[in-house]
């Protein structure tokens, strides 16, 4: 498998902005370090001195294959794209609806089972299921929920100072 070059010229403008990421704001690392990986591997007339892969890595403390890769993002993605990476695709479908939370919320105010002094997280979760509630459920989510309630109960104590 032949080993694709890819070479980074960039404009004036260009180097402005990566100059801009590096010097000073605040900005994720990843983003200063793609800026930094881009600006030494520059190939462009504005450049005074190119430094090859391995004395770039060497310097930034990284591997030859994350230059490899912001090279290749560069040229076939923009500029943008080089810095920040890609957005997440993966959407994710909301279990916890407010007919749900209603009754979570109405099951955990209720008296534990026979057994248990009061309700655990994975109880709430296991009774959930088994009253059909919903098809499956984690005890993270029953968590989240929880706290997104007692918050909501906190700011209606705190806005009455009676």
């Amino acid at each position: 498998m032949p080993v694709l070059k890819y070479k980074v010229t960039l404009t004036e403008e260009e180097r402005g902005e990566l100059k801009k990421i590096t010097e000073k704001g605040k900005h994720n690392s990843q983003k200063v370090l793609n800026a930094l990986i881009l600006l030494n591997c520059d190939e462009g007339k504005f450049q005074k001195h190119k430094l090859k892969n391995h004395e770039t890595a060497r310097v930034l403390n990284i591997g030859t294959r994350k230059i490899d890769h912001v090279k290749r993002r560069f040229v076939e993605e923009g500029l943008g794209i080089a810095l920040s990476g890609h957005k997440g695709q993966r959407l994710y479908k909301r279990k916890a609806d407010g007919d749900f939370e209603a009754h979570l919320v109405a099951l955990s105010c209720s008296q534990a089972p026979e057994g248990y002094e009061r309700w655990s997280l994975r109880l709430l979760a296991d009774q959930l299921v088994e009253l059909e509630y919903i098809d499956s459920v984690s005890y993270e989510t029953v968590r989240r929920v929880l706290k997104k309630r007692n918050k909501t109960l906190e700011k209606a104590r705190m806005g009455n100072p009676s």
